[in-house]
C-alpha cells in the first residue's frame, strides 16, 4: 500500500520560509519520479517542483530561485523548502509519485499515481 504523508505546512508572512516533507512508502518504481503541487481555491491544480531519481530537477517558473526540490532516498522523504513566500504562494501543497515519463518534467498531474493528503500552506501580507 502506497503511503504519501505531507507535513510542514502552515502560516507565515510574506517574504518568510517553510519546509515541507513528505513521507513517501509502499510504492516500487524502480524510477521514481516525485514532485510537489499546489492548489489554491478556485483554481487549477499547478505543478510546483519535480525531482528524478538521478537527482535532476524542475521547477514551475512561478517558484524558481525560491523553492528547492530535494530528496532523502535512504529515509524516503521529499522536502521543498520554500524562501521568500508571497501570498500568491497559498494553497494547498500536494507531494505524488510517479514513474519516471519522458515528459515527468513538465509535472502535469496525470503523470503521477500517487498523491498524498496535503498540507495548507498560508502567506499573508
Amino acid at each position: 500500500q502506497v503511503q504519501m504523508v505531507e507535513s510542514g505546512g502552515g502560516s507565515v508572512q510574506s517574504g518568510g520560509s517553510l519546509r515541507l516533507s513528505c513521507a513517501a512508502s509502499g510504492y516500487t518504481y524502480s524510477s521514481p519520479y516525485m514532485a510537489w503541487f499546489r492548489q489554491a481555491p478556485g483554481k487549477e491544480r499547478e505543478g510546483v517542483a519535480g525531482i528524478d531519481s538521478d537527482g535532476s530537477t524542475s521547477y514551475a517558473d512561478s517558484v524558481k530561485g525560491r523553492f528547492t526540490i530535494s530528496q532523502d532516498i535512504a529515509k524516503n522523504t521529499l522536502y521543498l523548502q520554500m524562501n521568500s513566500l508571497k501570498p500568491e504562494d497559498t494553497a494547498m501543497y500536494y507531494c505524488a509519485v510517479g514513474p519516471r515519463w519522458p515528459l515527468s518534467h513538465r509535472l502535469q498531474s496525470p503523470l503521477f499515481a500517487y498523491w498524498g493528503q496535503g498540507t495548507q500552506v498560508t502567506v499573508s501580507s
